[in-house]
């Protein structure tokens, strides 16, 4: 009997420490005389991009642990619409940015805008307008200004002087901001939305955008104007990240980061519609009265 009992004592010790290995993978087991089974889970293997290194517990300086956020993160991405989708789509179209500029550079702003002025004249993103310039447009005007005026793109006579608005549409801007007490020196500050004049003076394309308006962004980060007045549906929609239309979003403020942004029609356009001149005339005057500016009186 000896020789019986001592393997029915190991068969219940082996199925003892057996049954503790199921519970260890979660396996409930069912009490003695319940007729209850179970199954084994199927265990699939974890892929390596889906485990990531955890801090290992006492005595074991190699842990892992599976990261459950991984696969849907990796759903996620597999879905993501192509970039530039977004700003094509009026459904998501968003008005302005509530992100904050970053902290002012205790630099002077001059000499921080030099440096992107710099980066500018040696860019070449767009290899059509990049073989096609004569210069670069960066901006004009006093970096410590509260208003910042933004157009959309050089046009022929801009690309020759460096400068932007000097051509028709520039001196009618000029004659509007002396209406309100201003001059683009000493009062405002001028940049385009894209740098480099566009052929045949056509409207900037989505990716001469898109690699353009990193710089004119990081103007606006030093500059930290107070007031933004979009000049034009192009501007418009670069700073606003929408495509809703000039007469829709004039007459009323918007917001870009720590800026209120107007938005008006583009001087050009005031030379080809002169019956839209009061109503940019209007969009001044609130611009004014916002910041506080008494206009002048006419004689």
């Amino acid at each position: 009997m000896s020789k019986v009992e001592k393997p029915t004592t190991d068969l219940k010790s082996l199925c003892r420490q057996h049954l503790e290995q199921l519970s260890g993978f979660g396996v409930t087991i069912a009490p003695s005389g319940t007729g209850q089974t179970f199954d084994l889970p199927q265990v699939e293997s974890v892929p390596d991009s889906m485990v990531r290194e955890t801090a290992a517990p006492s005595g074991n300086a190699t842990a892992k642990k599976y990261d459950s956020e991984k696969p849907a993160e990796s759903s996620k991405q597999s879905t993501a619409a192509p970039k530039g989708s977004a700003r094509q789509q009026e459904s998501i179209a968003r008005i302005g940015s509530t992100e904050p500029y970053p902290a002012a550079s205790s630099r002077p702003r001059q000499a921080d805008l030099k440096v992107i002025n710099d980066e500018v004249a040696s860019c070449t993103k767009c290899s059509v307008l990049a073989g096609a310039r004569n210069c670069t447009v960066f901006g004009v005007g006093n970096p410590q200004a509260r208003l910042v005026l933004i157009g959309e793109a050089p046009g022929e006579q801009e690309d020759k002087t460096g400068e932007p608005f000097v051509g028709a549409a520039g001196q009618l801007l000029d004659k509007m901001l002396a209406a309100c007490g201003l001059n683009r020196q000493e009062h405002v500050y001028i940049l385009n939305a894209v740098k480099c004049r566009p052929p045949q003076n056509r409207n900037p394309k989505p990716d001469e955008l898109e690699n353009c308006w990193g710089y004119a962004q990081r103007q606006l980060e030093f500059i930290q104007p107070e007031f933004i007045c979009c000049l034009g549906s192009v501007a418009a929609r670069t700073v606003l990240q929408t495509t809703q239309s000039v007469g829709r979003l004039r007459k009323q403020f918007h917001r870009y980061r720590d800026s209120k942004v107007i938005v008006t029609y583009h001087p050009s356009y005031l030379l080809r519609t002169t019956s839209a001149k009061k109503h940019a005339w209007e969009d001044m005057k609130l611009l004014m009265r916002e910041m506080g500016i008494d206009i002048p009186k006419r004689n």
